[in-house]
């Protein structure tokens, strides 16, 4: 059962009827009759050893994704500069060919010396590889978080226009100390989609512009250093 009303009603008049469940959950409620079972071991993610690659710093390091499939579900390039001025370890951006530029302007905005960009540089398992060496994985909701989620990451999830009660923030069951939530509550606009936008409805982009920076770092620090 898809809740496609329950999302209705969330997006369009901020009533959340939605159960307090995570999608995966509610796929095996699906199929419990056929006599499956949730074995709680999380997601699954193999990387093919030939697609394994070298850590791009020999220390500690975070990785950040920066695309998404929807311009409204990720972070902007100010936002991210923003986020990385406040990170002593070193950072690599995170991204497809499509992220090349905005990698770019990202690296300008920073001014940070440890910090690189593999966007467009590796397939999407050699870029799992480089997600699954790091430290912390800071991301929107995007493919690659869940990716994170499979490896058992400590994960950043930061939120846009579309919000974790849908049921698809960072699948950890064993650990969910692990999943770390970030976003704007308090908009009256959001959510304003289920899936995203090419750009903010309102114009204004508050559900990332306001996204609280010195949380995400004060977070990261709390994970660094239990590590």
């Amino acid at each position: 059962y898809k809740l496609n009303f329950q999302k209705w009603l969330l997006t369009n008049f901020k009533i959340n009827k939605m159960p307090n469940k995570h999608i995966v959950d509610r796929y095996i409620d699906a199929v419990k009759h056929l006599g499956i079972i949730n074995d709680n071991k999380g997601l699954d993610f193999f990387i093919n050893p030939k697609n394994e690659v070298e850590a791009p710093f020999s220390d500690k390091y975070i990785a950040l994704v920066i695309g998404a499939a929807h311009a409204t579900k990720a972070l902007t390039s100010q936002k991210n500069a923003d986020i990385i001025k406040t990170l002593s370890l070193p950072v690599v951006l995170i991204g497809g060919s499509n992220d090349i530029l905005k990698a770019e302007e990202i690296i300008g905005l920073s001014n940070k010396k440890n910090l690189i960009s593999i966007c467009g540089k590796y397939n999407i398992e050699q870029s799992a590889s480089i997600l699954k060496q790091s430290e912390v994985v800071i991301s929107p909701d995007t493919g690659m978080m869940h990716i994170a989620s499979a490896l058992q990451k400590p994960i950043i999830s930061i939120w846009g226009n579309t919000v974790p009660e849908f049921g698809m923030y960072p699948y950890i069951p064993k650990d969910t100390s692990k999943v770390n939530i970030v976003e704007v509550k308090g908009l009256s606009c959001r959510p304003c989609s289920k899936i995203g936008f090419d750009s903010c409805p309102k114009k204004h982009f508050n559900c990332i512009s306001n996204v609280d920076v010195k949380k995400v770092k004060s977070i990261i620090d709390s994970i660094v250093i239990s590590h």
